[in-house]
């Protein structure tokens, strides 16, 4: 009787941990609007290597698509690695807006000519 007592207990335990850990999302989408001025960042030799090579860099973010006619780029990412913040910072640190996180002048000032703002 007592060892059945303890079975139901592991399972009933084993069976509980399963169902809370269905419930936390794994990957979330977030849309950033990013000030892009040109219509060919995704495949620019510069940029696109930049955010191939930078934003994959952020620990927790799994994806991300640049749609350079929208001005936006959509990110897939774990919230319990990373977060928005973190993800717009390192936007901002290739030189580009991020929502409301304004580019790093330094980083802007190395981007090509047809990536900056005509003035």
């Amino acid at each position: 009787m007592k060892i059945r007592n303890i079975l139901i207990a592991i399972i009933m335990l084993c069976t509980s941990n399963g169902l809370f850990a269905q419930n936390a999302p794994k990957t979330e989408k977030a849309i950033i609007k990013i000030s892009i001025n040109c219509d060919h960042c995704k495949m620019c030799e510069t940029c696109g290597k930049l955010f191939q090579s930078e934003l994959y860099s952020v620990k927790g973010l799994k994806r991300f698509d640049l749609n350079e006619s929208e001005k936006t780029l959509t990110v897939y990412y774990s919230p319990k690695k990373t977060n928005l913040e973190t993800i717009r910072t390192a936007i901002s640190k290739l030189g580009y807006d991020a929502d409301d996180v304004k580019a790093e002048p330094e980083s802007y000032q190395k981007l090509d000519g047809c990536c900056k703002k005509k003035s």
